[in-house]
């Protein structure tokens, strides 16, 4: 069952809403390889128990964001699913979202 929200709004109900925007960004000056994935891992986590983490990820593709973690996915692995600008991912958003 799709259980996106409207445009814009999902954002209201973000996990990530607060004080863990750092996570979902690189920093500026760059980071070693070891910090990266563990901050992914992290914001990666958060993600895991949104609520919202398919409206985001439809955003992030539809306006093919090319940094950070979006929906539970960092920009290679967006990258990977092959569809930017589309929200017609080619797999079973049921299962991804479990």
């Amino acid at each position: 069952m799709d259980q996106r929200i409207g445009a814009g709004v999902w954002r209201e109900n973000a996990a990530c809403r607060g004080s863990f925007g750092s996570l979902f960004y690189p920093p500026q000056k760059g980071e070693k390889r070891s910090d990266r994935k563990s901050r992914e891992e992290r914001a990666k986590w958060i993600c895991a128990r949104c609520q919202v983490r398919l409206d985001c990820l439809d955003e992030a593709l539809a306006s093919n964001e090319s940094t950070g973690i979006w929906g539970g996915l960092n920009e290679l692995e967006r990258r990977g699913l092959g569809f930017e600008g589309s929200t017609s991912y080619g797999f079973d958003k049921e299962s991804f979202i479990k």
